[in-house]
This record gives structure tokens, C-alpha cells and sequence, in this order.
């Protein structure tokens, strides 16, 4: 059991400087009575506080991570993402913050004490995460109205409540608000309501039964089967397409991750998470210059160096997240070994080579993965991480390709070409561990897995075969811009 959060650093990009700004996230290994209390002392009063800030952090609300669920999994919380200012630098309550509130007609206005009744008063067996922004908790509501309702009946809901330690300034929840207040679409998350009453302030979002697909992808024993992590990837697709190509105003998502793609009851993918989106650029503009804000391991090179951001920044991320659903692996993983830290940097070499892709499929699939599938997934995200912006491709041309995954039914498992490569790699594996044995001086490569076949060698080993917990991506700040 952890004995307390952990902190998370947020680095400034600033010209090789960094300066740190701790954060709290909590990654428990068990999501027990201690859980509980915990919980009680820090999210639950007769008036939580809520910070004037918003979602730069992700509602990852679920069943499955609830304190109450029975599983040995640890409970998945919202993670917060990044941010412009402490509470120092943004302010809890602005003078006429109803004035600044853009509210599209189909949201609900809640009072306080309907979401305080709607979550059996915030007690702790309602709570399903909590991140450096506050808590989330499940609730109960008329299915047409806002007033509360018995547990099991009604409209089930994540309620958010943010609290006055959070680091994101109101301005991002004005942000939240605004865009999902707006744009409606399938594969994005559906906020339902608000409340802001004094310094008050949250949300209400529409429930979703699996929570994020990094939990799926990093925390659970199970591994996600290939049909469903294509399935994921392909709305994720769609959602971040509507956004660049079909919304009457561009928007840039900028905070494209695992655990901002939330999952309802049938694996649809819906993003989640719009504190830090943007408008994109208009008329004769070819990009915005803004603060860099993201998330470690995500954001594109480009961005990340000049604050010109771009739909093509997203389009960066998407490859990022595809290629940690084909490989298992987290972007950033500073467990694994030397070289092996950055995801995209250890997988350049594979992305290129048509004959040694099968060394990014994540070893948990045990070749029950589509060969075609495969091939076309890297060559897509090797296209979206080309170093070269203007290279890649569209999110629209992207989903177009996403389209022919799902269904194809060459598994590689029955194929002779991969049973080859199969016994190939066992006898090297072989070779190397005897050859280790014959020369005591030279230590055993690390992580060497015990099971050749599932786990093809210790670099290729996917995050679950190590004992200890993996930590989410470390968010980050750069410097302003315009």
C-alpha cells in the first residue's frame, strides 16, 4: 500500500531550464479502507471547496475504479494534465464570473446542494478518482431535470468537484465549459451540466461504465484484445477529426493522451478532458503561438520548441497513443532501460523496417493480432510522428484508414511466417541465457523475461511484468506566448 500521492513534477520548456511545480496524483496500489479515509480528510466536507479551476485534468470516471470495486486493480483517478498558473497566479473567484460564462442552451444549471443530495453528500462510496484538481464522484439524477434521484434509478453521473489546493486557473474551466457546452458529438465525452455557486465550482458529465483506456492499457491484468484496441483508436479518430474538419470552428485538443480517451459499456472511445483545447487557426493563419502546455512524451517536437501549435499537433499525439496501444508501452518510462525511456525514440527503427514490426506488438497479444492489421497501424503511426508536420496526415484521411482494422481476420498466430519467427526468437533467447551461464561475468540482461514465447526478451516486455507501479506522464508548462 502507498503510504501517500505522489508528486508530480511540472517542467517549464524554457530554452533547456525547468522549474518545478509539484502536483498531486494518486497512484495506489489498493483501493481499500485506506482509500476511504483518505479520501474523507481530503475531498468530503459539508461544503467542498472547489477550486476555481477546471479540467486541464482528465474526469477518468468509472466502475471499475471506484473505492468500493472489490478488484486488486489499483483505482484509476483523474489525471491533471498540465497548467497555466498556481492559485497565485489565477484567480478563485473572478467579479462577475456568471458574465464570462458562455453556456449553451442544452446545459443543465445545478445548485449545489442537488449534486451534494444526487452523491449521497460526497461520501466516499460514491467516489470514483481523485487528481490534483479534486474528486469525482458517481451521482444520481432525473433523467430531464437536474434534482436528485435514488441510486440505480435516473441518469447515472460523474460529478466533479474542484477544490481551492488545484493548480488550474478558472479560465480553464471556463474553457471545459465552453467547448463541450458546444460541440456534440459521439466521440466526445457529453457534458451534462454546472454548477457555479459562490466559489463553487463543477461538473457534470455523462457516466462512463469503463473508464480510460489507460487504465485498460497499463493497469489491468487482462490485456486489451486487438479488435477492441482497434476499435478505441479509430473513434478516438473520429472525435479529434470532428474537432479539426467538421466543427464550425476549429479546435485544437492539445492534450491528446491514454487517459483523456474514456470508454463507454460497448469499449466506444469518447475524449474527454478540454481545459487546455484551443481554437485553431483561421483565414490566412498557419498556426497559433501559445504557452506550451501538454503532457510529457505527447506533445510534438515542433510544438514543444517554437509554442506554434497546430492540428498537426494532434495529429503527433494520435501516433504517440497508437503506438503505445500496439507496443503495451507507456510513452514515457523511465523503468524501462537506457534507450528505452522515450516510447517513439526506441520505436523509430521498427517503424521503418517492414520484416521486424512484430517486435512492437505488445508480447501480451501472443499473436492474436491481425498481421495486415499490424503493419498498416505502424506504417499509420509512423506517419503520424514524422518529424516533418506538414507530412502527416489528416485526422479525416486517418480515420479512413482506421475504417479497414477492426475486421481483418489474418491473425498471426495461425500464420507459418510468424510461428517461424516465433522459434527463431525462443532459440535466441536460449542461446543468450545459456551463454550467460557459461560466463558468470556477464550479468543477465535486464528484465529477462521467463517465458520466451509470450515475451519475446526483456526490452520488448510489456509495462505489466513489472512488479512495481507505473507512473502516468508527467505533465508540463512551458513558456508564455501570445
Amino acid at each position: 500500500m502507498v503510504a501517500g500521492p505522489d508528486a508530480i513534477r511540472m517542467e517549464a520548456w524554457n530554452v533547456g531550464k525547468s522549474k518545478g511545480k509539484k502536483n498531486k496524483d494518486s497512484e495506489d496500489d489498493d483501493p481499500g479502507c485506506w482509500m476511504k479515509l483518505r479520501f474523507i480528510g481530503g475531498c468530503i466536507s459539508s461544503k467542498p471547496k472547489a477550486d476555481s479551476s477546471s479540467s486541464g485534468a482528465s474526469t477518468q470516471y468509472a466502475e471499475s475504479k471506484s473505492t468500493n470495486d472489490t478488484s486488486r486493480d489499483p483505482p484509476v483517478v483523474p489525471i491533471e494534465s498540465s497548467s497555466t498558473t498556481s492559485n497565485a497566479g489565477s484567480t478563485p473567484a473572478t467579479p462577475n464570473p456568471v458574465e464570462e460564462l458562455k453556456v449553451a442552451s442544452q446545459l443543465r444549471k445545478f445548485c449545489f446542494n442537488e449534486l451534494k443530495s444526487a452523491t449521497r453528500n460526497f461520501r466516499p462510496e460514491s467516489l470514483l478518482g481523485e487528481g490534483g484538481f479534486g474528486c469525482v464522484f458517481k451521482g444520481w439524477i432525473n433523467e430531464n431535470g437536474t434534482g436528485p434521484v435514488k441510486p440505480g434509478t435516473g441518469l447515472a453521473v460523474a460529478v466533479k468537484t474542484l477544490n481551492h489546493d488545484g493548480l488550474q486557473g478558472h479560465k480553464e474551466w471556463l474553457a471545459e465549459v465552453d467547448y463541450l457546452g458546444e460541440l456534440l458529438h459521439s466521440n466526445l465525452v457529453k457534458l451534462i451540466g454546472y454548477c457555479i455557486e459562490d466559489d463553487q465550482r463543477l461538473l457534470v458529465y455523462e457516466f462512463m461504465p469503463r473508464g480510460s483506456l489507460e487504465n485498460h492499457l497499463f493497469r489491468r491484468s487482462l490485456p486489451l484484445p486487438w479488435t477492441i484496441r482497434m476499435k478505441i483508436a479509430l473513434g478516438a479518430a473520429k472525435g479529434l477529426a470532428y474537432l479539426h474538419e467538421e466543427a464550425e470552428r476549429p479546435v485544437i485538443y492539445r492534450d491528446f493522451k491514454t487517459s483523456n480517451i474514456l470508454l463507454d459499456a460497448d469499449y466506444n472511445a469518447k475524449l474527454s478532458d478540454f481545459g487546455l483545447a484551443k481554437d485553431g487557426p483561421e483565414g490566412d493563419k498557419t498556426h497559433v503561438s501559445t504557452r506550451v502546455m501538454g503532457t510529457y512524451g505527447y506533445a510534438a517536437p515542433e510544438y514543444v520548441m517554437t509554442g506554434h501549435l497546430t492540428s498537426k499537433s494532434d495529429v503527433y499525439s494520435f501516433g504517440v497513443v497508437l503506438l503505445e496501444m500496439l507496443t503495451g508501452r507507456r510513452s514515457m518510462d523511465k523503468s524501462r532501460p537506457n534507450g528505452e525511456h522515450n516510447l517513439v525514440e526506441w520505436a523509430r527503427p521498427y517503424l521503418v523496417e517492414r520484416r521486424r514490426f512484430f517486435r512492437l506488438i505488445d508480447p501480451r497479444l501472443e499473436g492474436r493480432f491481425s498481421i495486415k492489421g499490424a503493419q498498416k497501424a505502424i506504417q499509420l503511426a509512423a506517419q503520424c510522428l514524422n518529424r516533418d508536420p506538414k507530412a502527416r496526415p489528416l485526422m479525416s484521411e486517418i480515420v479512413e484508414i482506421m475504417k479497414l482494422l477492426p475486421n481483418l481476420k489474418d491473425i498471426a498466430c495461425s500464420s507459418t511466417y510468424f510461428q517461424a519467427i516465433q522459434s527463431e526468437r525462443v532459440g535466441s533467447n536460449l542461446n543468450a541465457r545459456n551463454g550467460s551461464r557459461l560466463q558468470p561475468g556477464i550479468p543477465a540482461r535486464p528484465g529477462q523475461p521467463g517465458r520466451s514465447i509470450s515475451i519475446p526478451n526483456g526490452s520488448n516486455a510489456s509495462p505489466y511484468h513489472h512488479s512495481h507501479l507505473h507512473r502516468s506522464p508527467k505533465p508540463f508548462v512551458g513558456q508564455p506566448g501570445q
